[in-house]
C-alpha cells in the first residue's frame, strides 16, 4: 500500500447500511472504490468510482467484480433483524453461502490481495447466551458450536471456508464479526431494520405521552456498535496481520429497555413502553469480549451508544416525518390506491 495512489477495493453489499458507510470511509482514505450490490444505494448516493448492480449469487458476476482488485471487503448478505431472520432460515443460508462461496473463489481466481469476510455474533452458541447478564463472548467461544439457526451457521461456515482457502490457497483472509450495528442511512422499518433502528423509528412515530411496542420482556441485553466505529474497525482488520475471527463490538451491555429509554430521552417525548411476549426476542444477552480486538489493533470501538443514538435518532425522525408529509399531501391517497 506504499505510494501515493492506493490499491482498488471493492465493497460488496456497497448498496446497504455498512457497506455505504465503508464506501465513504475509504474513498476518505484515498483508495480506489468499486461498489457491488444488487440493488442501487437506498439512501442517498454512493461515493464508489465504479458502482455494478450485480447478484453475487451467480459465479460470473463475483467474477466480474472482483476483476482487477486487490483488497475484497464482502459485506453482501441477504440479513435483517431478529424477525427477519428466524423466519427466513432457507432463504437467508441458501443466498449468502452461494454468496460466500462464490466470492472467495472468484477473488482466489482474480488474485486478490486480501479478502474480508463479515461474519456476525450470531455464531456463537446459545448455550451462552441464555441470561441477561451475560459474559462478553470469546473469539474462542464460537466451537463446540450451537449457532444461530441458519444465519449464524452459514456465517460460521464461510469462517472456515475463510481459513481453509487460506491453507490451500495462499488467499490472505480476514474475518470480522459484528456486533450489532447501527447508525444514520440503514433500514429502519419493513421488517428487516435491526433494534435500534426500529426503536427510533416507533419513538419518531409515536405522540408524546404516547406509548410503543417492545418485543419481549425488555430485560433481554445487548451491546451495540455505531457505524463509524464500525468502518474503522474493518479497516483496521483488514491492514493487520492476524488470520483470526476478531470480534468487532462494543461491551457497553444494556437492556432493550435500556436502549428505548435512551431513545425516548432524545427525542423530549414521555413515552410508555408496551411489552409483547410473543414476537421474536432472540438470545437473552449478548456481549462482545473486545480483549483480542485491543490486543491485535491497540484499538476499540469508543463512541457511546447515547452518542451514537443522537444522529441515528435524528436521521429516522427525518426519515418519518418526510414519509408523514408525503401521505398527506393531495393526491396521495389516490396515487397510493
Amino acid at each position: 500500500m506504499s505510494g501515493s495512489l492506493k490499491p482498488w477495493a471493492l465493497v460488496t453489499g456497497a448498496g446497504g447500511f455498512i457497506g455505504h458507510h465503508l464506501v465513504t470511509y475509504l474513498k476518505a482514505a484515498g483508495y480506489r472504490v468499486r461498489g457491488v450490490d444488487i440493488k442501487e444505494p437506498e439512501y442517498g448516493r454512493t461515493d464508489a468510482d465504479e458502482f455494478m448492480v450485480l447478484d453475487l449469487r451467480e459465479l460470473k458476476n463475483c467474477q466480474m467484480s472482483t476483476a482487477g482488485m486487490s483488497l475484497v471487503y464482502n459485506l453482501a448478505a441477504d440479513m435483517g433483524g431478529i424477525g427477519y431472520i428466524t423466519a427466513s432460515r432457507a432463504a437467508i443460508a441458501h443466498n449468502n453461502s452461494l454468496i460466500n462461496l462464490f466470492m472467495l473463489e472468484a477473488a482466489r481466481a482474480s488474485n486478490v490481495e486480501r479478502f474480508l469476510f463479515s461474519s456476525s455474533a450470531c455464531v456463537y452458541p446459545h448455550g451462552l447466551q441464555v441470561s441477561p447478564d451475560v459474559a462478553p463472548l470469546r473469539e474462542e467461544d464460537a466451537f463446540p458450536a450451537q449457532p444461530e439457526e441458519g444465519y449464524g451457521f452459514e456465517k460460521l461456515y464461510a469462517e472456515k471456508l475463510c481459513q481453509y482457502y487460506t491453507e490451500d490457497y495462499g488467499l490472505l483472509t480476514r474475518v470480522v464479526r459484528f456486533h450489532n450495528v447501527y447508525g444514520p442511512l440503514g433500514t429502519y422499518d419493513g421488517g428487516r431494520e435491526k433494534a435500534p433502528a426500529a426503536m427510533c423509528r416507533k419513538v419518531a412515530r409515536a405522540s408524546d405521552r404516547g406509548q410503543i411496542e417492545v418485543w419481549g420482556d425488555g430485560k433481554q441485553t445487548r451491546s451495540f456498535m455505531y457505524v463509524d466505529d464500525c468502518v474503522e474497525g474493518i479497516h483496521r482488520i483488514m491492514r493487520s496481520d492476524y488470520a483470526m475471527p476478531l470480534n468487532l463490538g462494543t461491551d457497553e451491555l444494556v437492556t432493550v429497555d435500556e436502549l428505548a429509554d435512551l431513545v425516548i430521552d432524545i427525542s423530549k417525548k414521555r413515552i410508555a413502553l408496551v411489552h409483547d411476549l410473543s414476537k421474536p426476542q432472540g438470545v437473552r444477552g449478548r456481549n462482545s469480549d473486545n480483549t483480542r480486538l485491543r490486543s491485535v489493533l491497540q484499538w476499540e470501538p469508543r463512541i457511546t451508544l447515547r452518542e451514537g443514538l443522537v444522529p441515528t435518532y435524528n436521521w429516522i425522525a427525518e426519515q418519518v416525518a418526510l414519509e408523514d408529509g408525503a401521505k398527506r399531501m393531495p393526491g396521495a391517497a389516490v396515487a397510493a390506491e
